[in-house]
């Protein structure tokens, strides 16, 4: 595949993936309530993670890196409240069902994170995280910082504190 035509194809934002592999996830769980076998929901988990980092931009593969077992979780904690509900007391078939989902996914939930940090790593995500390290270095450019003790004589406001004049002037008789 060249260049031109992978640059072409299409690229989901960060919040796009982690959308994609809950809506797989939970797909997963459909065909789980209606097929039964509960290999479902960890097969389908497992693709959407592939997918979602197939197909993310590459400078928001380090969000979506950690991102799987938040998914996972959420995914499960939207199936088991369903579940329960139709249950005698859904308390208690609640958390044992979010006990034996999460235990019962543990294999899948680590597969799906352990793929997508081999495919984020093959796409650039040493980039990513080198380039987070030069922003933190840097300071976060872009924030202005108030300059205290500059010969403007601008003195950040106190937290809380409201005077009817327009911040950021110099302060009258200091």
């Amino acid at each position: 595949m060249s260049e031109r035509s992978r640059a072409s194809g299409i690229r989901l934002t960060a919040r796009g993936a982690v959308a994609s592999m809950l809506v797989f996830t939970l797909a997963g769980s459909v065909l789980h309530a209606l097929f039964g076998p509960s290999a479902l929901v960890g097969a389908a988990f497992v693709v959407g993670c592939v997918a979602a980092v197939s197909l993310v931009n590459p400078r928001d593969l380090l969000p979506l890196v950690v991102s799987p077992p938040l998914v996972f979780f959420v995914a499960v904690f939207i199936t088991e409240a369903v579940r329960s509900l139709s249950a005698a007391s859904p308390v208690q078939a609640f958390g044992l069902g979010m006990f034996t989902a999460m235990s019962g996914g543990a294999p899948w939930l680590f597969a799906g994170s352990a793929l997508v940090l081999v495919v984020a790593w093959r796409r650039g995500l040493t980039r990513c995280v080198r380039e987070l390290r030069e922003e933190i270095r840097a300071g976060a450019p872009g924030v202005p910082r108030p300059r205290v003790g500059d010969d403007t004589g601008f003195a950040p406001e106190p937290e809380g504190y409201f005077e009817p004049r327009i911040y950021g002037t110099p302060r009258e008789g200091q």
